[in-house]
């Protein structure tokens, strides 16, 4: 079966794609990244994974019941691959409800380094200020509600440690609240204090084959080149995605 797609990014044999599918009669849409590989990746989702594929799954508000079904959306994903001729243990993926002709993407580089940011954003309904704010949700048996959330996906042709992957996501997640400051994105529950998120953000690390790099943090030449595309990327998801 013959899965429409529109390219969106391509480097070092690695290619982003945004597959327009069918689940049953309701559309949806899929970020699927070919690695080129199997590459070990950090996703605050999964854990630590060996996959061939990272994706970002957007499904409109006819699904958003069934997704919150104990093992559903397991199946769903399956089936979606599936059409793309991938098998389950093959790939890892995230899922929001922002539409995913809203992503943004940034990039940045320094010598023989580079890193991407593949974002989207949505923070209408459940953006929070973490520490101040109250949960407002409770998991039972992995299930949660589905709303509003940031979703970032890096990738780095450089090589890094499982500690340098670890310490990104605090790199990354400054870079996302500096982006949510800027923009002025207030808290949807304490209104007049800003957001630092939505309560189901969500972040994945690819590394990659090149040079060996064991710190990520602010203070480091890869450091600021994550800050800035995250930044850069997550100002353009919200700006997409706000309404106009």
């Amino acid at each position: 079966m013959s899965v429409a797609f529109r390219e969106v990014w391509s480097r070092d044999g690695m290619t982003a794609r945004i597959y327009y599918q069918s689940y049953g009669s309701i559309n949806v849409k899929t970020l699927l990244i070919d690695l080129a590989q199997r590459r070990h990746v950090l996703s605050t989702m999964h854990g630590m994974v060996n996959v061939r594929f990272v994706c970002n799954n957007y499904a409109p508000p006819d699904l958003w019941c069934a997704l919150h079904s104990q093992g559903f959306r397991e199946k769903y994903l399956d089936s979606l691959m599936s059409q793309l001729r991938i098998a389950p243990g093959d790939y890892a993926c995230l899922g929001t409800g922002v539409d995913m002709d809203d992503l943004a993407m940034a990039s940045d580089e320094y010598r023989d380094v580079w890193v991407a940011a593949f974002t989207t954003a949505g923070v209408e309904s459940n953006a929070l200020r973490t520490g101040v704010d109250k949960a407002s949700m409770y998991e039972v048996d992995g299930r949660f509600e589905r709303v509003g959330t940031i979703n970032i996906i890096l990738i780095t042709n450089a090589s890094l440690t499982e500690a340098a992957m670890a310490r990104a996501l605090i790199t990354i997640t400054e870079a996302k609240c500096a982006a949510l400051q800027d923009l002025g994105i207030t808290s949807s529950y304490t209104p007049g204090l800003i957001a630092t998120g939505t309560g189901t953000d969500n972040v994945m690390v690819v590394p990659g084959n090149g040079i060996r790099i064991t710190y990520t943090g602010g203070h480091s030449k890869i450091g600021e080149l994550i800050g800035r595309a995250v930044y850069e990327s997550v100002k353009e998801a919200v700006s997409k995605h706000r309404p106009t």
